[in-house]
């Protein structure tokens, strides 16, 4: 169980993606899921590379089942739990935060 001493924690869901684009209906399908991933929540951390946060198991449980509903029937989805303290973690080598991250520090994350 992902209970913390407060209650449910949070966590951080990653979805990394490498999708066909070399015809009209694959494009179509690379639009239909990106647009899925922004309009569940997700934000664009780069090219590819999308995270949402949640609020407990249950939570990663719903979005996971919505995720796989809503999969593109080809191409390469992978998905990733994280705890917001392991998120925080991450390190940028090179580039620039998204205008997400910059909004929220990561240490006031760790607050809610």
């Amino acid at each position: 169980m992902a209970e913390g001493r407060g209650g449910p924690r949070l966590l951080r869901l990653l979805v990394f993606f490498d999708l066909p684009v070399t015809t009209q209906e694959a494009k179509r399908n690379y639009v239909r899921f990106r647009r899925f991933l922004l309009e569940d929540g997700y934000d664009m951390l780069q090219f590819s590379v999308y995270c949402r946060i949640v609020n407990g198991e249950d939570a990663v449980s719903k979005h996971l089942e919505r995720l796989a509903h809503n999969l593109p029937p080809q191409g390469s989805v992978r998905f990733l739990q994280v705890t917001d303290r392991q998120y925080a973690r991450m390190k940028l080598l090179v580039g620039e935060r998204t205008r997400q991250e910059k909004k929220v520090p990561a240490c006031q994350m760790l607050l809610f």
